[in-house]
């Protein structure tokens, strides 16, 4: 699946970006890193050894003309890309005592722009060659509030985004997976004050990840546990759910 495959990764210097850009189910592919902390991708570069095929592009995501120019970069280096796996993201904290327009601007372009921008620029080459995969890193956290939150909205938006270009790129051949993990450490989740259950590993969540990417499956969720807890409570009846969410937050 992956064997001489271009693959981009976005958000690659950290979480689960970094994991899928060190598996070695990728070790035969070429791949395109992007991240704003360079440094970072140059670790992996680094530590991946002479014999790998790895290019860094310093880009800001959530700049559409830094997208655009990672993009002619990427391309003029490769000549095309494979597979996009787009999972760049990020989390503020906010609450209504402290509602700052600007962090919803900041997570929204990161998390649901940022692949907007990415995808407007894959597509006309996809198209022409009627082939190539979107890979776009959404959350189970896509389904209710949770609260005060710019996190779950932008990841709403994303999983709804993937849903319909889904439906609409099928007669161009071209594969688009939403991918909606669980809890993964990483620096993010490392500021929830919460507890996370089943949580997973950056690698472990990698793993599944690449694994539903092989098998193009449409969605890939996990794990289990967590994808079963969702789901009951997205059926819950609005007045139940806030009734069992208040109690939370007592």
């Amino acid at each position: 699946m992956f064997e001489n495959k271009t693959v981009l990764i976005t958000g690659a210097s950290s979480g689960i970006g970094r994991a899928i850009a060190e598996s070695p189910a990728l070790k035969d592919s070429r791949l395109i890193l992007t991240a704003r902390r360079i440094e970072l991708l140059e670790e992996i570069k680094n530590n991946a050894g002479t014999n790998s095929r790895i290019e860094i592009i310093k880009c800001d995501v959530s700049n559409k003309e830094d997208v655009k120019s990672a993009f002619e970069k990427a391309e003029s280096i490769t000549g095309k890309i494979d597979i996009a796996i787009l999972s760049a993201g990020i989390g503020i904290a906010v609450n209504p005592e402290n509602l700052d327009s600007s962090a919803a601007e900041e997570v929204i372009k990161t998390n649901f722009l940022s692949a907007v921008y990415w995808i407007e620029l894959l597509l006309p080459g996809f198209i022409k060659r009627k082939e190539g995969m979107i890979v776009g890193v959404s959350s189970l956290a896509d389904n209710r509030a949770y609260g005060t939150s710019f996190y779950n909205p932008s990841k709403a938006a994303l999983s709804i985004f993937l849903e319909g270009l889904r439906l609409d790129l099928k007669r161009h051949n071209i594969k688009v997976i939403t991918v909606k993990p669980g809890f993964v450490k990483t620096s993010m989740t490392d500021q929830n004050n919460f507890k996370m259950p089943f949580l997973l590993t950056p690698q472990r969540a990698a793993e599944i990840i690449l694994n539903g990417i092989a098998k193009e499956k449409k969605i890939i969720q996990f794990p289990l546990p967590t994808v079963l807890l969702t789901r009951m409570i997205g059926l819950l009846p609005l007045t139940v759910y806030e009734f069992l969410a208040g109690k939370t937050k007592k």
